[in-house]
């Protein structure tokens, strides 16, 4: 939704489903205006689900939403979402891009919730902006679209751009949103009816603290998985991650067998295996551009570790 709106309520509001979008993502994003609504009571918003042809469409749980409308239809919106999910770069074509070029001439703030910000980018929409996404996309966007700002922040909210990681950070963009038009009054008692304990800034992470995620607080171990996890395509020497991180290399090796029951080596590989994984699945890189991004110097190299890895090569997994 746009940082500000000026016009008549109720404020009309369309999200645009493709194929596979996040269901949490979208829900996250409605129930707040529904409630919001709801203790009001009156319309504060309106919503239209809209999809390219105005057929249904399916998410990637395997549920599937009626649209209200198609891109072919005439209406008007304040602020448009664009809602996807997994595979991103496969869900436009001319037509969709040009809709969307379209409603920005227009004046209509655009968005994406999740991976939204994939089509948005492609349409050239982006430029100057700074968004952010699901945290396990932004590799892949970064390699697409190297010219264009990421944060790994919960929410940015601008006044003609705004995205959101996906899952239940849109569930705080909305209530951000809600808060600015209509009180922060309102958006705590929405927040309290979704029992939703607190509502998160923009500035709030993504995910788990690393001390969290890898369950210690050994600082000198999370300060090594962080810049494992920072240089993927162009890999440290150990030597330089333990000189970096403040230990010895044998005192690295057996703070990674204690704690991760891995040596750093293997680790490190891993990490970049995972991150090739998932650019294979869910981008349209090729093979070739997948490796190098995860650091490996040949294709040939990079499909040796892959199937020792994972059991099948990259090829294979790309078809999956």
């Amino acid at each position: 939704m746009r940082l500000d709106y000026f016009g008549p309520t109720p404020e009309p509001v369309g999200f645009l489903l493709l194929p596979r979008f996040s269901m949490m993502a979208f829900f996250s994003a409605v129930e707040p205006l529904r409630i919001a609504n709801r203790i009001s009571g009156r319309p504060l918003f309106d919503w239209s689900l809209i999809s390219q042809g105005g057929e249904p469409v399916t998410a990637s749980n395997g549920m599937t939403l009626l649209a209200d409308q198609s891109i072919g239809q005439t209406y008007s919106l304040s602020s448009l979402a664009v809602c996807s999910g997994f595979a991103p770069e496969h869900s436009g074509d001319r037509a969709l891009v040009r809709w969307l070029q379209r409603l920005d001439a227009a004046g209509i703030a655009l968005g994406g919730l999740d991976t939204g910000c994939f089509l948005l980018a492609a349409a050239g929409l982006l430029a100057g902006e700074r968004v952010t996404l699901h945290w396990e996309s932004l590799p892949a966007f970064h390699e697409r679209f190297p010219a264009i700002a990421t944060s790994d922040e919960l929410f940015e909210l601008g006044e003609r751009r705004f995205s959101c990681a996906g899952g239940t950070a849109a569930m705080d963009m909305a209530l951000h949103a809600i808060a600015r038009r209509h009180g922060q009054r309102l958006a705590v008692d929405v927040s309290e009816q979704l029992v939703h304990a607190r509502i998160r800034t923009r500035h709030d992470q993504q995910r788990m603290t690393l001390a969290r995620r890898l369950g210690t607080h050994n600082r000198r171990l999370i300060d090594a998985v962080n810049l494992m996890e920072h240089h993927l395509e162009a890999p440290l020497a150990l030597t330089e991650v333990s000189r970096r991180s403040g230990v010895s290399l044998r005192q690295l090796q057996r703070l990674f067998e204690e704690t991760l029951e891995a040596s750093p080596k293997g680790y490190y590989l891993a990490l970049r295996l995972e991150r090739a994984r998932y650019l294979l699945e869910e981008t349209d890189m090729d093979i070739l551009a997948v490796g190098v991004a995860c650091g490996f110097a040949s294709a040939s190299s990079f499909t040796r570790a892959f199937r020792a890895h994972w059991g099948v090569p990259p090829r294979r997994a790309r078809r999956r």
